[in-house]
């Protein structure tokens, strides 16, 4: 069974950089076909897909968000992480990792998402 767990601190002070961390268990973040995306739902609002981390090391950013954003993995301990720099206040959300298994099978298996605040 695949688990993905998000970690990083919930209140991070605008103008800084976030960042979180997303450990999987039960398979590996380097197997063929799969992506690793982080994905934020401010409050609200809907889902916002934030960028990606495939099994090769390619990534992928929101354009909206990409100047800000790097996605990057260590793949001894499993791991993918999210920086984010300057946040706002509007970058409060919770941020979800999610596994993506191509057109057919979509995000199969999700975190249960950190809740980040910023603070001024």
């Amino acid at each position: 069974q695949v688990q993905l767990q998000e970690s990083g601190p919930g209140l991070v002070k605008t103008s800084q950089t976030l960042s979180l961390t997303c450990t999987v268990s039960g398979g590996s973040i380097t197997t063929n076909v799969y992506s690793w995306n982080w994905i934020r739902q401010p409050p609200g609002k809907g889902l916002e897909w934030i960028g990606y981390i495939n099994h090769s090391g390619t990534t992928g950013y929101s354009p909206s968000l990409k100047s800000r954003t790097s996605i990057f993995r260590d793949a001894s301990k499993n791991q993918v992480t999210l920086q984010l720099s300057s946040v706002t206040p509007e970058d409060i959300a919770v941020y979800y990792c999610a596994r993506w298994y191509g057109d057919y099978h979509g995000y199969d298996y999700w975190g249960q998402g950190t809740q980040v605040t910023v603070s001024s």
